[in-house]
């Protein structure tokens, strides 16, 4: 999750795709418009220890965007394949 966050402030749109799980990654991230990243904040986490396959991580991200400071708040799942994390998908709260 901290990597994915990084990835996003730093506008590393290789990493985010390499990061993603093939099932629901898209094709293509555009980034050209991407928010000022400031600070991440876990809330929870689920599962996701070195005995699990699945993980939940629900977060708090606090950006800048055209001046407006705004915050996501999101729960995503995370799945392990061959003892890599890869992005499932989120449910923005």
């Amino acid at each position: 999750m901290r990597s994915r966050f990084d990835a996003f402030a730093a506008g590393d749109a290789e990493w985010l795709l390499h990061s993603w799980h093939p099932s629901t990654r898209p094709d293509s991230i555009d980034l050209a418009d991407n928010p000022v990243w400031r600070k991440l904040q876990i809330v929870e986490t689920v599962a996701g220890g070195p005995d699990d396959d699945h993980g939940i991580v629900e977060f708090r991200a606090g950006y800048v965007h055209h001046g407006q400071h705004a915050i996501l708040h999101e729960r995503s799942r995370f799945v392990r394949v061959d003892g890599r994390w890869y992005y499932l998908d989120g449910e923005v709260r």
